[in-house]
């Protein structure tokens, strides 16, 4: 077997992705490679997207998901955007259905290039998310962090979208807090035994939020689809907004906002943008890569 792979260094609103091939492969890329690449400025990521052929009937492809410390991740939906987005430039398809450990992912391309990707169901059980104590009402939990008389971020509304999500309304710019400290300390309460993606939401409209995420296993993100995912289903559910929504992600360097729906059969789907930087060879196992020469665009 081969000592390389192709990789494509991507980017979904500025959350930074990596989309590795694997088809045809029966190893994985190992955690010992997403530390390597990590570590590298050049390949510095949020997630790996590695493509790997159909293990189930009528899907395109199993995407396995790497966060950059080396843990595996169960959704990433800026991920996905970049993955439906290589594959098209690739296939010329615009139809795609993914297997994750997560279950599956529906996803289309439009004329626009704007990708669209059904994130699936949200779960509220307190044992689904999941939680170390029993909640019966995941819509506002007991949690706070600061001083007991005046908390700095306080009863956030807990769910899981294949992942754990905890969101923090806030009154006031996301960015106006600490969340590079905060976020480590609330990504490991106790209260959740699988970690949480932490994110503040500032509801500006009665169809609008802004947000800031911390991710479980990331760190400090300039974005996270599943994140705004949950801030949309949490502000409709907390009647907030209604059940469609644009979310501007603040730290996103990319002013282009996500759309986010929460449809009536419950799924909920998610638009927005991939973008393509450049692309070359890695070895899964170590992660030592080289950049190619000349890359054609949207090519993994």
């Amino acid at each position: 077997m081969a000592d390389t792979v192709e990789f494509a260094k991507m980017n979904g609103l500025g959350n930074k992705i990596l989309v590795v091939d694997m088809r045809g492969r029966k190893d994985m890329v190992s955690a010992e490679a997403a530390v390597a690449l990590n570590t590298d400025p050049a390949t510095q990521f949020d997630q790996i997207m590695a493509i790997h052929d159909p293990r189930t009937s009528g899907t395109d492809a199993y995407i396995d998901i790497l966060n950059c410390d080396g843990t595996k991740a169960q959704a990433c939906g800026n991920g996905t955007r970049c993955v439906v987005q290589a594959l098209a430039s690739e296939t010329g398809k615009k139809v795609f259905t993914f297997q994750t450990v997560a279950g599956i992912l529906n996803a289309v391309e439009h004329e626009d290039g704007m990708i669209s990707v059904d994130m699936g169901l949200p779960r509220f059980r307190w044992q689904d998310i999941p939680l170390s104590e029993e909640f019966h009402d995941t819509s506002r939990i007991e949690l706070q962090i600061g001083p007991i008389d005046n908390p700095i971020l306080h009863s956030p509304a807990v769910m899981s979208m294949g992942n754990p999500h905890a969101v923090f309304w806030v009154d006031r710019d996301p960015m106006s807090f600490d969340l590079e400290r905060i976020g480590p300390l609330l990504e490991n309460h106790p209260m959740f035994p699988e970690k949480a993606n932490i994110t503040l939401a500032q509801v500006t409209s009665d169809s609008a939020l802004r947000t800031r995420t911390w991710e479980r296993g990331a760190g400090l993100t300039l974005a996270c689809g599943s994140a705004a995912c949950a801030a949309a289903v949490s502000a409709a559910r907390t009647g907030r907004t209604g059940k469609s929504v644009t979310i501007d992600v603040a730290s996103s360097p990319i002013r282009v906002p996500l759309t986010i729906e929460w449809r009536e059969d419950n799924h909920v789907i998610m638009t927005g943008p991939a973008e393509w930087e450049w692309s070359g060879s890695v070895d899964p196992a170590t992660g030592t890569w080289q950049r190619d020469a000349a890359a054609e665009q949207g090519a993994i």
